[in-house]
This record gives structure tokens, C-alpha cells and sequence, in this order.
């Protein structure tokens, strides 16, 4: 029987992927659950490119058809080197799980309202424009503060929080348990074209990657048309500017000119240009006796390999053992359960983050621009860039295969490599720039 003077069982910060999947989840099992969102649906957000490894579970949650209703077909990845002629594509299919081999691009602001709205379907209480202001802990639960969007304070008693508060990381800033990546800084530029030049056929959903002087660039085309079109560069790069930011990324677009053809004759939606503060973090620690962190509320890592929806979705389903023993179990049976989840939250940021820290590397970017399955290395990389790493697939001998050839050839190169130790060092200096939140600075 429910106690009254608790509000909910669980208590969920935040209305993304990783807030609702949980939402969803635990109303399955019967929990009463407060989901609360600081803004509307449907509100702007990046990170468009979903992982195959995103389908298995928007089929559990219900909603994989309401997807694939917005989404264009994802079907692998286009690598456009500016050092090479040729352009290098590779496909999930070839992964060990050929069963994996497709996703979606999908407009953020539609998906993150399908799940919001489903999670309200399962019997979720859902409030939106209500800001969670802090979180105060004791031996049965926690008291919630929040405020209205018409200025009204709340305070709610929950027996369990989830942190899905996405990059304001309400409870590690809380706590102070935030540190900043000292190996991976980067920064982002991005708008919204229409007309951009897609690849044909079956290819048109694809993502494309173009590396450039000061990093790489997404170009990911949605089905309304529109094509989403990002740079994600070093910090001193951004610090560089002394113009409008709408000149500054037309000028930064230039210095790709394959990117730059593609977008010929194509027109930026509103005029409107993003910049934001992509650095990436991690907290010390994802939980605690009566809280969990989910997302990017634990860790964001860059977003080269679209990687970031999928972890958080997946943790909100790694994270559900641990709500169900603390609520029903005893003390040790939840510290079990927490230890597991500590472990599964700093994997899928590990794997993810070798690739991401070397991407612009000499030697990383000519293993992608020639990929080889030599005992099966490809279709390990293709394995992890689907997102299948956290269940039996039998990748991780061919991946450390991967990752052998690559020092070998830094070895074989050890001039080039030095460079490039040296020139990432350099990338990655602090210039002083924010780190905060989705630093949206738009630029009509």
C-alpha cells in the first residue's frame, strides 16, 4: 500500500530519452513516478544520429513505430578525409550482429516529446515547466524543490530521485563530484539547412563525417528535409571569434570544401546558428543510497560517434535493478546493485572515448579511411559504433586487436605520432571558455 506522505515512489529529474525510459520502466512495474522537465515539448535539442543498438529498446518502451514515423533510415557512416581522394563507407551490417544493422535520424524535439508523451501513456505523472532547484537527502527519501514557470514553489517528498537532468548534472554539481575530461575538450557550431546535397539511394540517411583542420563535422540529414550540419572543434578555435556567428561558421564550413560543395545553393533555416560548450565530464560516482544518475547527467562524452542518447536510454534500463532493490530489497541487495551500475556507467563512456580522444589522430583516421575486417577487426569497430556493448557479443578480442594495429602503426610512425601527441596537446589546452549547459547562443 502506497504511503501517503510520500508524493511518489521515484522521483525523476529531467524529460529526455534517459529521464523518460526510466519513467517508463518503472510505471511498467507499478511504481507511482513524478517525471519533471524544466521547459515545453517539443523544445530544441541536438543530438539527432540514434545507434542501431537504440531499436531493441524503443521496441521494449513501445514506441519504435511512432520512430520510425519521423525518423529517415541510418543505415552506416561516411568518413571524408582531407587528406584522401576517396570517401570511405562502412555499414552496421558488417558488425557480428548483422540483426543490428539499421537506426534512425530523427528531429530531437519530436522524439524527446514521443517518449515524454508515452511515459504520461503509462501512467507517469509528467509536469513540464518545472525546474528542480535542489535535492535534500535523508535516511527514507528525499525532499524535491522546484518552481513553476509562473514563479510557484514546490517541494515534493519522493522515496528514491533519478538525476536524467541532462548537462545541468543537477546532483554531481550538487555534490561537486563533476570533473571535466583532462584528455578530450571540444566545442560546437551548428544549424539547420535546407537543399544541402545528400548521398543517393538507400545511403541518403546516412551520417557523414568530415575532418577538418580544427576537428570534424557531422552532416545529418532528417526527414522533413533539412539536413543538421555541425562543427565540433578545440575550444581556442570558438575563442577565435571576431565576428557574427553566422559568418564565423559559414567561414568555418569553408575550410572542409567537400562539405562546403555539398552545401552549395543550400539555405540556413532561419538564419540561426548554435553554439555550445561540448566538453566532456564524468562524475565520480552514479549513485548513492536513496539516488542514481542517468545520461548526461553522469557523463558526456563528444559526440562523434552519436553515442549519446543510446548510453543514456541504456542506463535508465541498467539503472532499474537498482530503484527495484533499494525500494523492496535490503541494504546489501542495493549495494550490489549499485556497484554493478557504477560499472556499467563507466563503460559505455570508455569504450566510446579511445576512439573519440584519438579521432583526429593521423593514424585513427587512416584505419577508418581504410578499413579492413583482418580478423575480424571491422566488425568489432562496427559492433561498438552500433552501440552492442553491453550484452555477450563476442567483440572485445578483435577490438583490442584494432587498438594493437593502431599503436603499432604510431609506433612504425613515431614522428607522425609524436606530431600528433604534441598537436593534441595543444588542442585540448584550457583557453577558459564555459563548460556550462547548451550554451545556446543563436545568431539570426
Amino acid at each position: 500500500m502506497a504511503d501517503a506522505s510520500f508524493d511518489c515512489d521515484v522521483l525523476v529529474v529531467g524529460g529526455g530519452p534517459a529521464g523518460s525510459t526510466i519513467s517508463i520502466l518503472l510505471a511498467q512495474q507499478g511504481r507511482r513516478v513524478l517525471q519533471l522537465e524544466k521547459e515545453r515539448h517539443p523544445r530544441f535539442h541536438i543530438g539527432e544520429s540514434l545507434l542501431p543498438a537504440n531499436v531493441p529498446l524503443l521496441e521494449r518502451l513501445g514506441v519504435r513505430e511512432r520512430i520510425a514515423g519521423i525518423g529517415i533510415e541510418k543505415w552506416g557512416i561516411e568518413f571524408v578525409s582531407p587528406q584522401h581522394e576517396h570517401h570511405s563507407f562502412v555499414e552496421f551490417r558488417e558488425a557480428f550482429d548483422p540483426g543490428l544493422a539499421m537506426a534512425w535520424q530523427v528531429r530531437r524535439s519530436q522524439f524527446d516529446q514521443i517518449l515524454f508523451q508515452r511515459a504520461g501513456e503509462t501512467g507517469v505523472q509528467t509536469l513540464q515547466g518545472c525546474r528542480v532547484l535542489d535535492v535534500e537527502f535523508d535516511v527514507d527519501g528525499a525532499f524535491v524543490h522546484a518552481r513553476l514557470d509562473d514563479g510557484t514553489e514546490k517541494r515534493y517528498r519522493s522515496r528514491f530521485v533519478v538525476d536524467a537532468s541532462g548537462r545541468d548534472t543537477l546532483l554531481a554539481s550538487r555534490f561537486g563530484t563533476k570533473r571535466r575530461n583532462p584528455r578530450h575538450n571540444s566545442a560546437a557550431l551548428f544549424g539547420h539547412f535546407r537543399g544541402a546535397k545528400r548521398l543517393a539511394g538507400r545511403l541518403e540517411g546516412n551520417i557523414s563525417i568530415f575532418w577538418f583542420a580544427h576537428g570534424w563535422f557531422w552532416f545529418i540529414p532528417l526527414a522533413d528535409g533539412t539536413t543538421s550540419v555541425g562543427a565540433v572543434c578545440w575550444p581556442y578555435y570558438l575563442k577565435s571569434r571576431r565576428k557574427p556567428l553566422t559568418e564565423f561558421f559559414a567561414d568555418t564550413l569553408a575550410l572542409a570544401p567537400k562539405l562546403a560543395a555539398r552545401l552549395e545553393g543550400a539555405e540556413l533555416v532561419d538564419d540561426r546558428v548554435y553554439a555550445t560548450g561540448n566538453y566532456s565530464y564524468s562524475a565520480a560516482r552514479a549513485s548513492g543510497e536513496r539516488y542514481l544518475m542517468v545520461g548526461d547527467a553522469f557523463a558526456f562524452v563528444d559526440p562523434v560517434f552519436s553515442s549519446g542518447v543510446y548510453l543514456g536510454m541504456a542506463s535508465s534500463f541498467a539503472a532499474l535493478p537498482v530503484v527495484q532493490a533499494t525500494l523492496e530489497g535490503g541494504p546489501a541487495a542495493a549495494a550490489a546493485e549499485r556497484r554493478r551500475f557504477e560499472r556499467h556507467m563507466r563503460k559505455g563512456p570508455r569504450e566510446f572515448s579511445w576512439f573519440i580522444e584519438r579521432m583526429t589522430n593521423p593514424a585513427i583516421r587512416a584505419l577508418f579511411m581504410y578499413p579492413r575486417d583482418a580478423m575480424r577487426t571491422k566488425a568489432a569497430v562496427m559492433s561498438l559504433l552500433a552501440g552492442d556493448i553491453f550484452g555477450k557479443t563476442p567483440l572485445w578480442g578483435a577490438l583490442r586487436l584494432f587498438k594493437a594495429v593502431y599503436y603499432l602503426t604510431s609506433v612504425l610512425m613515431p614522428r607522425r605520432a609524436f606530431a600528433a601527441w604534441l598537436a593534441h596537446k595543444a588542442d585540448i589546452r584550457d583557453v577558459g571558455a564555459t563548460s556550462g549547459e547548451n550554451i545556446m547562443v543563436s545568431a539570426p
